[in-house]
Protein backbone atom coordinates (compact mmCIF):
# COMPACT_ATOMS: atom_id res chain seq x y z
CA UNK A 1 0.00 0.00 0.00
CA UNK A 2 1.48 3.41 -1.22
CA UNK A 3 1.69 6.12 1.41
CA UNK A 4 0.55 9.75 0.28
CA UNK A 5 1.17 12.80 2.18
CA UNK A 6 -1.33 16.09 2.23
CA UNK A 7 -0.21 19.96 2.91
CA UNK A 8 -2.07 21.35 5.12
CA UNK A 9 -1.64 25.46 6.08
CA UNK A 10 -3.34 27.27 8.48
CA UNK A 11 -3.38 31.17 9.36
CA UNK A 12 -3.04 31.69 13.38
CA UNK A 13 -2.56 34.38 15.61
CA UNK A 14 1.57 35.16 16.58
CA UNK A 15 1.09 33.89 20.06
CA UNK A 16 -0.14 30.81 19.06
CA UNK A 17 2.30 29.88 17.12
CA UNK A 18 4.84 30.94 19.60
CA UNK A 19 3.32 28.54 21.82
CA UNK A 20 2.88 25.57 19.80
CA UNK A 21 6.69 26.19 18.98
CA UNK A 22 7.66 26.32 22.30
CA UNK A 23 5.47 23.30 23.06
CA UNK A 24 6.87 21.42 20.37
CA UNK A 25 10.54 21.95 21.78
CA UNK A 26 9.79 21.17 25.24
CA UNK A 27 8.53 17.56 23.53
CA UNK A 28 11.45 17.01 21.28
CA UNK A 29 9.50 17.33 17.90
CA UNK A 30 9.33 19.31 15.04
CA UNK A 31 6.80 22.46 14.84
CA UNK A 32 4.87 20.23 12.02
CA UNK A 33 5.27 16.71 13.86
CA UNK A 34 4.12 18.12 17.83
CA UNK A 35 0.90 19.72 15.57
CA UNK A 36 0.24 16.72 13.71
CA UNK A 37 0.58 14.13 16.69
CA UNK A 38 -1.99 16.75 18.85
CA UNK A 39 -4.37 17.13 16.05
CA UNK A 40 -4.34 13.36 15.27
CA UNK A 41 -4.95 12.68 19.26
CA UNK A 42 -7.54 14.92 19.35
CA UNK A 43 -9.83 13.23 16.54
CA UNK A 44 -9.32 10.11 18.01
CA UNK A 45 -10.55 11.36 20.87
CA UNK A 46 -13.63 12.91 19.59
CA UNK A 47 -13.73 9.99 17.50
CA UNK A 48 -13.99 7.90 20.33
CA UNK A 49 -16.31 9.84 22.37
CA UNK A 50 -19.18 9.16 19.69
CA UNK A 51 -18.35 5.56 19.79
CA UNK A 52 -18.78 5.00 23.16
CA UNK A 53 -22.49 4.77 24.73
CA UNK A 54 -22.80 6.44 27.96
CA UNK A 55 -25.52 4.81 30.02
CA UNK A 56 -27.27 5.92 33.55
CA UNK A 57 -27.69 3.41 35.83
CA UNK A 58 -31.07 3.03 35.43
CA UNK A 59 -30.27 3.36 31.21
CA UNK A 60 -27.91 0.40 31.87
CA UNK A 61 -30.64 -1.38 34.38
CA UNK A 62 -33.26 -1.39 31.46
CA UNK A 63 -30.98 -2.82 28.76
CA UNK A 64 -29.51 -5.62 30.40
CA UNK A 65 -33.03 -6.56 31.58
CA UNK A 66 -33.91 -6.32 27.79
CA UNK A 67 -30.97 -8.36 27.55
CA UNK A 68 -31.51 -11.51 29.83
CA UNK A 69 -35.59 -11.29 29.45
CA UNK A 70 -35.90 -10.38 25.94
CA UNK A 71 -39.27 -9.53 24.96
CA UNK A 72 -41.61 -11.64 22.70
CA UNK A 73 -41.52 -11.27 19.08
CA UNK A 74 -44.45 -8.78 17.63
CA UNK A 75 -46.02 -8.55 14.13
CA UNK A 76 -43.04 -5.93 13.27
CA UNK A 77 -39.64 -7.70 14.70
CA UNK A 78 -41.26 -11.40 12.96
CA UNK A 79 -42.10 -9.16 9.80
CA UNK A 80 -38.13 -7.70 10.02
CA UNK A 81 -36.89 -11.48 10.65
CA UNK A 82 -38.57 -12.46 7.16
CA UNK A 83 -37.15 -9.95 5.05
CA UNK A 84 -33.82 -10.25 6.54
CA UNK A 85 -33.68 -13.92 5.28
CA UNK A 86 -35.45 -13.34 2.26
CA UNK A 87 -32.55 -10.78 1.32
CA UNK A 88 -29.73 -12.64 3.08
CA UNK A 89 -30.88 -16.35 3.40
CA UNK A 90 -31.71 -18.59 6.49
CA UNK A 91 -28.15 -19.37 6.92
CA UNK A 92 -27.59 -16.07 7.93
CA UNK A 93 -29.72 -15.56 10.89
Amino acid sequence: MQSVEKRFQTRMPFHVHEKLIRAAELSGATLNQFVVQSALEKANSIIEQERVLNLTYDDARIVFQAIENPPEPNDNMMRAAKEYRDVFGNDAV
